[in-house]
């Protein structure tokens, strides 16, 4: 792949319970946070070696099983389809945590190792107090984001996008980020809808080794890419729906994320909303679909003040602004037409 020469802008000086969330929040644009979470208990067992990582994490482990992905070492890390995309080239199942990590410091100085990765696992369900010592105060902006721990050896997560804003904590060994904007999407060749690799759309674009020919547009997304690479200890600031691929480059990886909304929790998936056009709209004739892209426009992508600044306030109906109660209005009437 062209070397990607654009890096994430970075910050110094954040700290876990000190960080320029308001900021960070109003940029809408990737940020480094340099050493923010190195002073974690974690990162430091995980500086001393990978088996004292390991051992800690035990220390909390309460037992319960997580879920896995379990991969051949011909995949070399890749989590992805099969060569005919008729399934995923790794099994999925659920395991004991210990074991895997086991397993992992196992295959720690193997060439080849299996692909072996623990992903998106809610601390709190499975390593119950261990956020005591290894935590970023985020209940001091208001927020109760989930918080949840990735741990594999040399795995590549293909790009994909996440609909909540995310902070990225790398505690132990080193990652690499790809990162596109949102409109870089006509640029990536998204795959199917479903099934995916992890539970979001991923890219059918590889990266290390990409066929322009089949994917020609995937020039102008190399062009708007930046990447970020993290020591133990950094973390990174990523908004919503931003794409990036995420690569574990050392033999033993560690990552702590944190995932919210800002959004009130009434509020609907947009990603029904995807779901709902395709069913309604994708197949009508191209006037219809323009036509309903105008109304699109006036409705909801355009200044929320138009459509109803010639509406007494009182006859606004779901036009109003939103709230719990009109949220469960339109719900219902929605599941009354759905089930028609």
């Amino acid at each position: 792949m062209a070397e990607i020469t654009r890096k994430v802008r970075e910050l110094e000086g954040a700290r876990p319970d000190d960080f320029p969330l308001a900021e960070l929040m109003a940029g809408a644009e990737p940020v480094i946070l340099r050493g923010m979470v190195r002073d974690w208990e974690l990162v430091q067992e995980g500086l001393r070696s990978a088996g004292c990582a390991v051992a800690y994490l035990k220390s909390f482990y309460n037992g319960r099983t997580v879920g896995t992905y379990f991969g051949s070492p011909q995949i070399a890390g890749r989590l992805f389809y099969n060569e005919d995309m008729t399934g995923l080239n790794f099994d999925a199942r659920r395991a004991r945590l210990d074991l895997v990590l086991d397993e992992i410091l196992e295959h720690l100085e193997d060439e080849q190792p299996p692909t072996l990765y623990i992903a998106a696992t809610t601390i709190d369900a499975c390593l119950p107090g261990m956020r005591a010592k290894n935590d970023v105060a985020f209940a001091a902006y208001g927020l109760d984001p989930l918080a949840s721990i990735w741990i594999g050896n040399r795995t590549l997560v293909s790009c994909h996008q996440d609909a909540p804003t995310n902070l990225a904590c790398c505690v132990a060994g080193r990652r690499k980020f790809t990162i596109f904007p949102p409109e870089q999407v006509f640029n990536l060749y998204p795959g199917p809808l479903d099934p995916t690799p992890g539970g979001q759309v991923v890219s059918m674009v590889d990266f290390a080794n990409p066929d322009f020919e089949r994917y020609p547009r995937f020039r102008e997304a190399l062009a708007a890419a930046q990447v970020a690479e993290l020591e133990p200890g950094d973390a990174l600031f990523l908004p919503s729906l931003w794409w990036h691929q995420v690569e574990g480059l050392s033999p033993f990886n560690i990552l702590i994320n944190y995932w919210w909304n800002v959004s009130p929790k009434f509020m609907g998936s947009p990603m029904h909303v995807l779901y709902h056009a395709i069913l309604s709209l994708r197949d009508r004739p191209a006037s219809e679909r323009q036509a309903w892209k105008h109304l699109f426009d006036y409705y909801i992508f355009g200044p929320s003040s138009l459509p109803v600044e010639h509406i007494p306030e009182h006859a606004r109906g779901a036009l109003s602004p939103l709230d719990e109660v009109t949220a469960r209005q339109i719900r219902a009437m929605l599941l009354n037409s759905l089930n028609r």
